[in-house]
């Protein structure tokens, strides 16, 4: 059950005040001040609009020189502020994008957008930052940035095999705030806020003080029951975004945590490197060197969010000693294409981040049209796998729907498996015969083994329509006719 938090609500649903200002709150719960006042005009035209990333286009990116690989998002119409305001996450937090109004003097809208802005106070409230807005290519509906953060009026329709909660998680919650499903770690849920909110948003019916509920956390509850469950050996903080907390509140969660003596390592889920860099400070850095063993996942989708200042903040957390890993989403038109993953891959790699799960788009209300199928899926993986570093190849999963937990799907390699021997395939569709250990089967002369497996009719069919070609050190490789 999730409980309504008085700090997290404002006059009107999804954040928005009765005069239609938003009245966006802080993670903390303390109203965020106005934001500054948008230039008159804007100082380029929408033709000019372009993102810096458009230049990359057409070009073999790998042959770029790393500096060109990440360029920086600038600063867009608000090339008038100081660099001082700029490089500050909470100015970035004061001055999203939150309106309709706001958005149209910036961009023109698409019939479908116009109305699902208008509509996402009623859903999933819109939300901004001036440094991820700069991603943007104004002059392209179909922009893979865009598609992310730009409510359309598909979100009002529900699929009849769309859920308010896909994973299950309020049937998991045994204090508010705090999932736990799987046996050796939890959940911890410590904010329903974020710098930028995801049209897919898995928790939408939470986050933003938009959706159907409303978040309210018990800390003193959940860090109890951490205590006495022994069992917890992981303890994974997400929301919302913890990183929104300012550095005195995330120390004293993590202080909590980490004198638990059966708690061994602690995580932070955060999309604030890639909406916020800003927010990834020096003095934050050094706060969570602290705690360690503490690893912290990322969320990018698309390679046209490294930049620059992403690759910098995620240096800084690297420096400090926390292990990154990327958690990616499957998205129809954003990186349902095997290219754009192998590059953003790479780019995670070079940003010293490593590409940890692709999750299919979970079945969330309003998402079916960012939804991409289970079948692209694999065949980006059969594209990246032995076609690139082993690193660049994460994990593609499902969260199995009702809170089943994550399920790894990929390309079939093992074609056939019997007491005797393993039939598999490699990246290139050769097939290889690798023998399988057998205590009960000695082999009785050179070349001989005992009984023929119940299985062996599957093997053979698995090999019948090869051939075999003599490899060095007495193995056969098999290839596909």
């Amino acid at each position: 059950m999730i409980y309504t938090s008085p700090a997290m609500q404002t006059d009107e649903p999804g954040g928005q005040s009765r005069d239609g200002a938003s009245a966006e709150r802080s993670a903390d719960g303390a109203q965020l001040p106005p934001p500054d006042p948008l230039p008159a005009q804007l100082e380029e035209s929408y033709g000019k609009r372009l993102t810096r990333f458009e230049h990359l286009k057409g070009m073999q990116t790998e042959a770029l020189p790393l500096s060109d690989r990440f360029p920086s998002a600038g600063r867009g119409i608000w090339s008038h502020v100081s660099d001082a305001d700029w490089n500050d996450w909470r100015w970035q937090l004061r001055n999203r994008i939150t309106t309709l109004e706001a958005l149209e003097a910036l961009m023109p809208l698409t019939p479908s957008e116009r109305e699902g802005v208008s509509q996402a106070g009623h859903h999933l409230a819109m939300a901004i930052t001036p440094y991820f807005f700069n991603l943007i290519n104004v002059a392209d509906p179909n922009c893979p940035i865009r598609l992310q953060v730009i409510p359309q009026a598909e979100e009002m329709i529900t699929a009849p095999w769309e859920m308010v909660d896909p994973c299950g998680e309020d049937e998991h919650m045994p204090v508010p705030g705090l999932v736990h499903r799987y046996p050796d770690r939890v959940l911890f849920l410590v904010t329903d806020r974020c710098a930028a909110y995801c049209r897919y948003c898995t928790r939408s019916r939470v986050v933003s003080g938009a959706g159907e509920q409303h978040l309210h956390t018990e800390f003193t509850e959940a860090i109890n029951y951490i205590r006495e469950h022994t069992e917890v050996r992981d303890v994974l903080l997400s929301g919302g975004d913890p990183l929104l907390f300012s550095d005195e509140r995330l120390e004293s969660v993590l202080g909590q945590l980490r004198a638990i003596p059966h708690v061994e390592f602690l995580r932070i889920g955060t999309r604030i490197p890639i909406f916020l860099p800003q927010r990834i400070t020096p003095e934050l850095c050094a706060m969570l060197r602290k705690y360690h063993p503490l690893w912290i996942s990322i969320h990018t989708n698309h390679p046209k969010e490294a930049t620059r200042e992403v690759r910098e903040a995620c240096g800084r957390l690297a420096d400090a000693g926390i292990p990154l890993g990327n958690q990616s989403v499957l998205l129809r038109g954003v990186n349902d294409d095997a290219d754009v993953m192998k590059e953003l891959t790479h780019k995670l790699l070079m940003m010293r981040v490593r590409p940890y799960y692709i999750y299919q788009c979970d079945p969330v209300k309003g998402t079916h049209h960012l939804r991409a199928s289970v079948r692209k899926g694999i065949e980006i993986i059969e594209a990246l796998r032995g076609h690139t570093t082993g690193y660049a190849v994460p994990q593609f999963v499902i969260d199995a729907p009702g809170g089943g937990g994550k399920v790894p799907i990929g390309p079939e390699y093992v074609l056939a498996h019997d007491k005797q021997r393993v039939i598999i395939r490699n990246y290139e569709g050769k097939v290889f015969e690798y023998p399988e250990r057998n205590d009960a089967c000695t082999p009785t002369k050179l070349g001989q083994v005992g009984p023929p497996s119940v299985h062996q009719s599957g093997v053979e069919a698995a090999i019948k329509g090869c051939h075999t070609t003599p490899e060095g050190n007495g193995h056969n490789r098999q290839t596909i006719d």
